[in-house]
């Protein structure tokens, strides 16, 4: 038995280890955070809940991916990814011009000119495309996704990849950490085995402690011999085949086809990423960069690195110098401060101004919280509709019939803040044309959500959605 003067200054240094841990915690949210929110309710967590929430903070909140990003080698600087044959704002048409210069501020890609897009609707015709490219590679194949499933459609892409390795190609895949674990077996350990050089992007472990839960790679980028490039929302896995009505989780998504030079800008970002991942030198490899179309386009890094905010930017440079039209299609809504005034402001302008998200949600906590918000646009004057299920998780972005963003981005602060993200930016009349009629399609049989049905939620259902909006950040 010790004396109690020994427990009681074990007790008072406990609580003195705390309180310095929550206060330092509290101090680094409150310096480091850019979100309000984000930054208050760590400050609570850190506060309140005794060792466990600066723990919490230490192992979760803390953002360490751009001190890590650059220390390792590989990385190229904003400077070294300009490339020549670039279009300069200032030569393009008036109409194309004020949006371009938003990007040539904030872009480290420049606005390249002749190239070919593509949309390839869900897996049936995404992944045909793709896994013909595949098995045409003679050079290299580099393919990056965020949920590789292991089911039938994900053995098509193994077996592509290990034959493309069998006869030389140069094959490299990045699988998220977390995304991997959607499924089992693992595709990183089917796609080792098949000898397929395979790299996990900040997997979760223990020993030593790597806990990114909230830091995801959420970029699609499939590159076959720097000729043509696949980008957009699609996933791996036999959940985007449409087709096969008896799957309940099936998922409507587009994809996108991409050849000319932007593909030297997607083959260049999935290198950076390889670099980061594999802490070597991804070495070079070559791009055909001829043109093969008349589209205008620039591809967009968002990270929680170097490249935080560039694409809340750009999205909201593009809303304010909307003069017609502004369309989104997006299956999670919950867009930052900046974004939801730029709308607002938008439609007070008489800009026509039209959000559609889809009926039947994956995610019924995001749901709920994007329902929560909803009305700040709504009494604004901007039309939201719903697109009836199956869950649609397609991610467009149209800007006075001229201006389109496709991608990996959602409009949430995940996407926007936490996941490494992709866009590509196209400048195409004929193109834009296809995807406003494609917005047109869909409204046509979506329903529209009116402000009364909004403020008509019973306040169950009120106190559920404010939750789930207040716990947005997070999710």
């Amino acid at each position: 038995m010790y004396p109690r003067f020994v427990y009681e200054g074990l007790i008072w240094a406990l609580i003195g280890i705390w309180l310095t841990a929550a206060a330092g915690a509290a101090a680094h949210a409150l310096i480091n955070k850019r979100d309000p929110r984000a930054a208050l309710g760590w400050i609570v967590v850190s506060l309140t809940a005794p060792f466990f929430g600066p723990l919490l903070y230490f192992f979760l909140g803390i953002n360490r991916i751009k001190t890590k990003a650059k220390a390792l080698p590989g990385l190229k600087s904003p400077r070294a990814r300009r490339q020549s044959g670039a279009v300069s704002s200032v030569d393009l048409p008036l109409e194309f011009s004020e949006l371009a210069g938003i990007s040539d501020a904030v872009s480290s890609f420049e606005l390249t000119d002749g190239n070919g897009v593509v949309m390839l609707h869900n897996g049936e015709q995404a992944y045909s495309a793709m896994l013909r490219e595949i098995e045409a590679a003679e050079s290299h194949v580099f393919l990056s996704t965020y949920i590789f499933e292991t089911n039938r459609s994900g053995r098509a892409f193994i077996d592509a990849l290990k034959n493309a390795r069998d006869r030389g190609v140069e094959t490299r895949v990045i699988v998220d950490g977390v995304g991997q674990r959607y499924s089992r077996p693992r595709a990183a350990r089917l796609l080792a085995r098949e000898g397929v050089e395979v790299a996990k992007f900040l997997p979760p472990r223990a020993i030593p402690p790597e806990v990114h839960i909230n830091l995801r790679n959420h970029r699609k980028i499939l590159i076959s011999d720097g000729r043509v490039a696949f980008t957009g929302g699609m996933n791996i896995g036999d959940r985007h085949l449409v087709d096969r009505t008896d799957n309940p989780d099936r998922v409507v998504d587009a994809h996108f086809r991409m050849t000319g030079p932007v593909v030297g800008q997607l083959q260049q970002v999935f290198l950076e990423n390889w670099s980061f991942v594999t802490g070597r030198a991804a070495g070079n490899f070559p791009v055909d960069a001829q043109k093969s179309g008349s589209a205008k386009c620039r591809t967009i890094v968002e990270g929680p690195d170097a490249d935080l905010d560039k694409l809340l930017a750009v999205l909201v440079g593009a809303v304010s110098a909307a003069r017609r039209q502004v369309a989104i299609m997006t299956p999670y809504f919950i867009p930052p401060r900046e974004l939801v005034g730029a709308l607002q402001a938008a439609a007070l302008r008489g800009v026509e101004v039209t959000v559609i998200l889809p009926a039947k949600n994956n995610l019924p906590f995001v749901h709920w919280a994007s329902t929560n918000m909803l009305w700040e646009v709504l009494h604004r004057g901007v039309r939201v509709f719903l697109q009836p299920p199956p869950f649609v998780h397609t991610k467009l972005f149209l800007v006075d019939g001229h201006y389109v963003q496709v991608g990996s981005a959602n409009m949430d602060s995940r996407s926007l803040r936490l996941n490494f993200e992709l866009v590509v930016e196209i400048y195409d009349r004929e193109f834009a044309e296809n995807v406003d009629r494609h917005f047109k399609a869909v409204r046509e049989q979506s329903q529209e959500v009116t402000l009364e049905e909004v403020d008509g939620r019973s306040m169950p259902i009120r106190i559920r959605d404010g939750l789930a909006w207040l716990l947005s950040p997070y999710l």
